[in-house]
């Protein structure tokens, strides 16, 4: 009864404020030589305490090994024929919004060239209904998005990269759409066509 009654009363104490230094069982926890940010440092030859990472490091969750996806790119750095992102309507819809967003202005909301921004004294950019641009590989259409090309800028930091790959979705839907022929309406939906 004697142990738990000081124990007890010892622990009522705990915490309270008291003129004699803490025991410190090992003082090292409380006082470690470190060098903190920005800080002089005589370890090193520049004087600097914080030290550049060293070539080739990778922030945790950035290593982009997939360059399909990251870079619309194949084994041997050529650009990729078909989009790596599945075309269905969740990826149309969301690439209509983004392709709105950032290509409409320029490009024209059906991609012939004729956005608000040629009212505004900017270079017409070619439609994307030529021959020239249908025929591109959707990773060199992806690689434009991303890096940007003559007057239009990149994009890469502005677009997500499956928003990216979403754009290229719609822009081959918007050509479909732009460049059908009766052979591509299903033949129960013909005669609705005419």
């Amino acid at each position: 009864m004697g142990i738990s009654l000081i124990a007890l009363l010892t622990g009522c104490f705990r915490g309270q404020p008291s003129e004699s230094p803490p025991i410190r069982v090992n003082p090292n926890m409380d006082e470690q030589p470190k060098l903190k940010p920005q800080s002089v440092s005589a370890m090193f030859k520049d004087g600097a305490g914080m030290r550049a990472p060293v070539d080739g490091t990778v922030a945790r969750g950035h290593l982009n090994e997939d360059d399909a996806f990251y870079l619309g790119l194949d084994e041997i750095g050529k650009a990729i024929s078909k989009s790596p992102l599945p075309i269905d309507m969740k990826s149309l819809k969301r690439g209509q919004e983004r392709f709105n967003i950032y290509c409409a202005p320029c490009h024209g909301q059906v991609g012939d060239g004729q956005g608000i921004m040629i009212k505004y004294g900017y270079v017409p950019p070619p439609s994307f209904h030529i021959d020239r641009i249908r025929d591109l590989p959707d990773g060199e259409i992806f690689g434009v998005i991303s890096n940007g090309i003559r007057n239009m800028p990149s994009y890469k930091l502005q677009v997500p990269v499956a928003d990216r790959w979403a754009i290229v979705n719609y822009l081959r839907a918007l050509q479909l759409s732009q460049n059908a022929s009766i052979n591509d309406v299903p033949q129960e939906m013909r005669d609705k066509v005419k």
